[in-house]
C-alpha cells in the first residue's frame, strides 16, 4: 500500500510539474511577443516623430523664409510618405491621422510658401499625430 501511495504522489508531481512548465512557457512566449510588438510600435513612433519635426521645419522654411530649395516639396512628399508607411506599425488612430496628413499635404503642398491657411492645416494635422503618438506611447505595457 505504501508503494502505491508513493507512485500516485510521483504521478501527481509529474503532472503538476508539466502543467506548471507549460503555463510558464506559454506566458513567456506571450510576453516576448507583446514586448516585441511594443518595441516595434515605439520605434515606429519615434521615427514618425522625427519625420513630423522635419516636415514641420520644412513647411516653416518654405512659408516664412521663402526658401524653396531647402524646403523642396519633393522632400515633403518623402516625409509624408514615410510617416504614412510607419503609421502601419502603430494603432488605427495614428494611421487615420497619417492618412489625413497625406491628404492635407496633397491638397496644400503647392501653397505652403504663400498661404498661411495651408500651413495651419498641415501643422494642425502634424499636431494631431504627435498627440496620438504620445497617447499611444503611454498606453504601451
Amino acid at each position: 500500500m505504501r508503494l502505491r501511495q508513493k507512485f500516485q504522489l510521483y504521478q501527481f508531481s509529474v503532472i503538476f510539474s508539466m502543467v506548471f512548465a507549460l503555463i510558464g512557457f506559454s506566458y513567456n512566449t506571450w510576453r516576448l511577443e507583446a514586448t516585441e510588438n511594443n518595441n516595434n510600435t515605439r520605434l515606429a513612433c519615434f521615427e514618425i516623430l522625427k519625420e513630423l519635426a522635419a516636415l514641420e521645419q520644412l513647411v516653416y522654411i518654405a512659408h516664412y523664409d521663402g526658401d524653396s530649395v531647402t524646403a523642396s516639396p519633393r522632400k515633403g512628399w518623402i516625409k509624408v510618405g514615410l510617416i504614412n508607411d510607419f503609421s502601419y506599425l502603430t494603432n488605427t488612430q495614428v494611421q487615420a491621422n497619417a492618412g489625413n496628413l497625406h491628404q492635407t499635404w496633397t491638397d496644400n503642398w503647392e501653397n505652403i510658401s504663400t498661404s498661411s491657411q495651408s500651413v495651419e492645416l498641415i501643422v494642425r494635422d502634424i499636431d494631431k499625430i504627435k498627440n496620438d503618438i504620445k497617447t499611444l506611447l503611454t498606453t504601451l505595457q
